[in-house]
């Protein structure tokens, strides 16, 4: 990419959008162009076929998506499934037919089979039922993902897609109800502290294993993937190391300053013993995270507390 090249950023307010945003500027990238949701609902096709016409796109990274955790997922399959569809369609297809030079799309772990062999290769994909809580998005997700995949090899558009982890880090969603598990132990752990409590419940043994990436290091991944990766072939990014639910916890309790117990609610389920992914290709390309998963909490906390998300 030439600092000039104007890039479009699908979904840059969210969690891996605003990272990219942040990687990029760094790098020297001024022309970006990030159109609100008011100014650009990118579920709806001739508005999105109107912004490509009016704007010379060099490059696309499609951040965007409807996301949410477990309970906000299971409930609303169906608005999950058309929303991503419509936006995976409509942005994939506009660049093709726009002459954008290079999409880069975001997949997402969870939509790798249930019961995929640990570490989960790139491979792995469609060879196996999805976990059902989470069928509505994962099977978008992976519409998504072969529309760059079709579009790559017919019709040579260098549409590459990426299978991020488990991400958290700076703007992630701090929701009590909606938000994924890093940020929603932090609010946990946090609140504890403040109100003096003398135990934060974990659902479940705290055996099941799960890996984690701060999403600054995804955004300089996918820097490196705009700049060097070129395939039809989805690739991981992760750290391919994993920790205990428990050693989470421990580690979330340390970084908050929490003094209380950790209390194990074993009635509770686990849900897959382990989630990992094989980060080979990417490593082969010389790419590595910076951060520690307690590192990357600290900044996280940090970047909550001064934000005044908890």
């Amino acid at each position: 990419m030439n600092p000039n090249d104007s890039i479009f950023i699908a979904g840059h307010r969210g969690l891996v959008g605003s990272a990219v945003t942040r990687a990029l500027r760094a790098r020297g990238f001024k022309n970006l162009l990030m159109p609100t949701h008011a100014e650009l609902d990118l579920i709806e096709q001739d508005q999105v076929r109107d912004f490509f016409k009016s704007n010379k796109i060099d490059h696309v990274i499609l951040a965007a998506a409807k996301v949410g955790g477990i309970l906000f997922n299971q409930r609303f399959q169906a608005e999950f499934l058309y929303d991503n569809l419509m936006i995976s369609a409509n942005v994939i297809h506009a660049a093709a037919q726009s002459g954008v030079q290079k999409l880069l799309y975001l997949g997402s772990s969870c939509i790798y089979p249930k019961l995929a062999p640990q570490p989960i290769h790139e491979d792995s994909l469609l060879t196996g039922p999805l976990e059902a809580t989470n069928e509505g998005y994962a099977l978008a997700k992976i519409a998504g993902l072969k529309m760059c995949e079709k579009y790559n090899v017919q019709l040579g558009k260098n549409f590459i897609s990426v299978m991020p982890t488990n991400l958290y880090g700076p703007e992630d969603n701090f929701h009590p109800e909606h938000s994924h598990v890093i940020p929603g132990m932090m609010r946990r752990f946090h609140e504890a502290k403040v109100k003096e409590l003398p135990e934060v419940v974990i659902w479940g043994t705290g055996t099941p294993k799960r890996e984690f990436l701060h999403v600054d290091d995804l955004a300089n991944a996918l820097c490196l993937l705009m700049e060097r990766y070129n395939s039809p072939q989805t690739i991981n990014v992760g750290t391919g190391k994993d920790c205990t639910i428990r050693e989470l916890a421990e580690a979330m309790r340390d970084v908050v300053g929490y003094k209380g117990e950790i209390r194990l609610d074993t009635s509770k389920p686990d849900g897959t013993p382990r989630k990992v992914l094989d980060v080979g290709r990417i490593q082969a390309l010389g790419w590595a995270p910076k951060y520690s998963l307690r590192d990357g909490l600290a900044d996280t906390y940090r970047w909550a507390l001064e934000q005044g998300k908890l």
